[in-house]
C-alpha cells in the first residue's frame, strides 16, 4: 500500500506566491498498444513508441536524458521489453544512462505507483541522488548487462532530466519527463 501526490502549476505562479519548486514537467505521452492483457510486446514497441513521445513533447534530444525510472516489475517479459525498448531508442546513449526501479523498494503499488516513481525521479533531480535497484542477485540473461541498471547501491550524480515509465494492463503506458530547475 501507499500514497503519493505531485502539485503542478504554472511556474509563474509558483514564483509569485513563493511555492517551493522541485521540478519542472517538460513532456509527458500515453499510448495504448493493446498487444495483450498482462503481457507487454516483446521488443517492448509500446514502451518505445511512449518514451519517444514523452520525449518529441519535452522537445529535448535523447542524450540529454540522464536517468530512467522503469516500470520494472521484475517479471521476465516485461523487464526483458521495457530494457529492450530503451536500447533501441536510446541507442548508445542507453550505456550511459542510469536506469533503476525503485518497485524493488516499494513494492508495486498499483494505482499509486506512477505518483510515487515520478516523486522518485524529482527527488534524484533535487538531490542528485540515483535510487538503486535493490535485491539484485542474479543477472536475466536475455538483459544487456552493459546497461547500468544501478543494482543495490544508490549512485550519486547530477540529475538533469529524468524520465518515469508507468505501464498498466491491456497495454497503457505513460512515461513523464522531469527537468531540474
Amino acid at each position: 500500500e501507499g500514497a503519493g501526490a505531485l502539485v503542478f502549476e504554472e511556474y509563474e505562479h509558483a514564483i509569485a506566491r513563493g511555492a517551493k519548486i522541485y521540478a519542472e514537467v517538460i513532456g509527458g505521452a500515453a499510448t495504448a498498444d493493446a498487444y495483450h492483457i498482462t503481457a507487454p510486446h516483446p521488443e517492448g514497441l509500446g514502451a518505445r513508441n511512449v518514451m519517444k513521445n514523452a520525449l518529441a513533447d519535452a522537445k529535448i534530444n535523447l542524450e540529454d536524458v540522464d536517468y530512467i525510472n522503469v516500470h520494472g516489475t521484475s517479471t521476465p517479459l516485461g523487464d526483458i521489453a521495457e530494457t529492450k525498448a530503451i536500447k533501441e531508442l536510446f541507442g548508445e546513449h542507453a550505456y550511459k544512462l542510469n536506469i533503476s526501479s525503485t518497485k524493488s523498494m516499494t513494492g508495486h503499488l498499483l494505482g499509486a505507483a506512477g505518483a510515487i516513481e515520478g516523486i522518485a525521479c524529482i527527488l534524484a533531480i533535487k538531490h542528485s541522488f540515483v535510487p538503486p535497484t535493490i535485491n539484485h542477485f542474479t543477472d536475466d540473461p536475455d538483459i544487456d548487462p552493459k546497461l547500468n541498471l544501478t543494482f543495490n547501491k544508490p549512485q550519486f550524480k547530477p540529475v538533469n532530466i529524468a524520465i518515469s515509465n508507468t505501464f498498466g494492463f491491456g497495454g497503457h503506458n505513460a512515461s513523464i519527463v522531469f527537468r531540474k530547475i
